[in-house]
């Protein structure tokens, strides 16, 4: 049974009737809905979502995602920015967070995409943040460099767990080349945020945490979500343990003092759960200089 911290209060069927006519009337796909996420109510709710392109179905079989796994998926579809934009602008959104299943299949592993998507976005407006959480590539440097050619204003890859359990947890990834990624986005633009994440309750023990955190600001990384692991079925990895909030929170202030500019760590955080209210966080005081200054 699951602790009294993870439970949700049932959403608001009319909001999660309206955002999902919505996507359905645009032919697109969330990961809200794809990786069974726990807060798709609540950002339902709010006439939010993070936007999944490149299909349904995806080219890695990682064991703690409910994303199916089909080879070789659908071709990419080439009107899919078009109707994100769309989408946006009928939500008033001003902040955008874009997501992709994993696409080895493809030449550039979908970047050309995503570049697409952020081009479609700004072009709708050009003041709108627009976050991308994207898969490793393969490592290839010009994959990685598309995306950021196209002026994403936060650049999110997510190491998932510690690399001890990348073997049965990420089969198909490698720790060391998802740190090089993160890298290589902030030797490209180093005024450009960057953004990880991490799951917990899968085995891991709290010195290996603090030790990819510890990585993630090696290479600089400015932004850290840590959530609660939760099994999407029987047939993925088990959840080891429950973290308590106490232990998120106080992993919070440890982040904080390693220098990471935000970080949200909580049992029912995701990655673009409240995203804007991260990028606001750490803009804001810039902001209200500014304003002092001129």
């Amino acid at each position: 049974m699951k602790p009294e911290w993870l439970r949700r209060k049932l959403p608001d069927p009319e909001a999660l009737s309206k955002m999902r006519n919505l996507l359905q009337r645009h032919g697109l796909n969330t990961v809200c809905q794809g990786a069974l996420c726990p807060n798709q109510g609540e950002c339902f709710g709010q006439g939010t979502a993070t936007f999944l392109i490149l299909g349904r179905t995806c080219t890695r079989n990682c064991t703690f995602c409910a994303i199916p796994t089909e080879e070789p998926p659908p071709a990419p579809d080439p009107d899919e920015s078009r109707r994100i934009a769309e989408a946006v602008a009928e939500l008033g959104l001003r902040h955008v967070v874009i997501t992709s299943v994993t696409r080895d299949d493809l030449k550039d592993g979908g970047a050309s995409h995503f570049a697409r998507s952020v081009r479609a976005l700004r072009e709708i407006n050009p003041e709108i943040i627009v976050e991308v959480l994207i898969p490793d590539f393969q490592g290839s440097a010009e994959a990685l460099k598309t995306v950021m050619d196209s002026g994403p204003g936060i650049l999110n890859h997510n190491l998932e767990t510690v690399p001890r359990l990348y073997p049965e947890v990420r089969p198909q990834a490698i720790y060391s080349r998802s740190i090089e990624l993160l890298k290589r986005a902030k030797e490209m633009a180093p005024a450009k945020l960057t953004k990880s994440g991490l799951m917990l309750g899968m085995g891991e023990e709290k010195a290996e945490v603090l030790g990819v955190m510890a990585d993630l600001r090696q290479v600089s990384c400015d932004l850290l979500t840590l959530g609660q692991y939760l099994r999407p079925s029987g047939k993925h990895h088990p959840v080891v343990r429950y973290v308590t909030p106490e232990e998120f929170e106080g992993l919070r202030v440890e982040g904080e003092k390693m220098g990471f500019k935000a970080v949200f760590s909580a049992p029912l955080v995701r990655s673009s759960f409240h995203a804007a209210e991260i990028f606001q966080k750490i803009t804001q005081p810039q902001r209200s200089q500014r304003t002092q200054r001129y």
